[in-house]
């Protein structure tokens, strides 16, 4: 069945298309018959009940520099003309990110949402683990310098992140002597109202970070990120460097602590890290990344699962 696909994202101009986790959607979808529709999520429109975009009709192919080829802008209503919006971009998750959730709230009873904006506005990634705080290293959130001393003094060398970021930036770490701790939480508290997240540092990250992919809840595969020279940070974002994992027994209990949850929620495409094979420490949402790296080493196809996977919730909407 061709389904009209409206692709809420950033700039397809400069997106990379040997990592992107959006496009190699996009290929699969077309690849179906799929009508592709790009725009962004500040081009929103709404009223009088209607949400609607100025979208332009988009072809993909994989080829660097010449991926996308793109038609004149045209509207397309969100709740009447779109079976499928998959809502992938990047954060920060602040304000006008919470306000494409809301927009796209409004219309989630007729159109398919990925992932349901509802369940991703309550679910930001480092906030929604904290139920989930058995599988997660020694954490603390704050803004308050003494807290952050005192947990130090606990916990020895630290990590320092904001709560909302992404992509491996604006991550610190703390030696236990607290040099620069002072300076650094001064900076955070001037940058971002919200508190930030303070967690033991975990040694096994030399060993890498794995990105584990679940699709309505069931694993789809994992890769393991490894720092690059010099750094803590893993994410390839940042220069890491990927290679093949099998899950850990650790790991497919929380996968199997979290599946049920993923799947109630409408959360179709998650990304979950696990640092040493046993501390979760995010649950990505908002745009999960790593499956084309994932299914180079594994030989899979998770673009295509994730397509079969909408297919099963629209075919269950349409059976109601």
């Amino acid at each position: 069945m061709s389904l009209t696909v409206a692709v809420q994202m950033d700039p397809i101009a400069g997106i990379n298309i040997a990592g992107d986790s959006t496009f190699a959607l996009m290929l699969a979808g077309q690849a179906r018959g799929h009508r592709l529709f790009y725009y962004t999520a500040d081009q929103l429109n709404w009223s009088g009940g209607r949400l609607w975009v100025n979208a332009r009709p988009v072809e993909v192919r994989p080829i660097p520099g010449d991926h996308f080829t793109q038609g004149e802008p045209q509207p397309l209503d969100l709740g009447d003309e779109a079976d499928v919006v998959l809502m992938r971009q990047d954060p920060p998750f602040d304000l006008g990110y919470i306000t494409a959730t809301h927009l796209l709230e409004r219309v989630k009873d007729r159109t398919l949402i990925v992932n349901d904006p509802t369940s991703v506005r309550n679910a930001p990634e480092k906030v929604w683990v904290l139920d989930y705080a058995r599988f997660m290293p020694p954490t603390l959130v704050t803004r308050d310098l003494d807290e952050a001393r005192a947990f130090l003094a606990t916990h020895g060398s630290v990590v320092v992140k904001p709560l909302h970021g992404n992509g491996g930036k604006a991550i610190f770490k703390i030696d236990e002597g607290g040099q620069n701790l002072s300076s650094l939480v001064e900076v955070f508290n001037m940058t971002w109202r919200e508190p930030h997240m303070v967690q033991a540092f975990l040694p096994g990250v030399a060993k890498g970070d794995k990105r584990i992919v679940l699709v309505d809840g069931e694993v789809a595969g994992a890769i393991n990120r490894l720092p690059g020279e010099g750094e803590i940070r893993s994410n390839l974002a940042v220069g890491g460097r990927a290679e093949a994992a099998e899950l850990t027994p650790r790991e497919r209990e929380i996968c199997a602590a979290l599946g049920p949850e993923l799947k109630a929620r409408g959360l179709i495409f998650v990304g979950i890290d696990v640092i040493g094979g046993e501390w979760l420490t995010e649950i990505n949402v908002t745009s999960p990344t790593g499956i084309l790296a994932i299914d180079r080493f594994n030989g899979t196809d998770t673009a295509g699962a994730i397509w079969d996977a909408i297919d099963a919730r629209l075919s269950a909407r349409n059976a109601r």
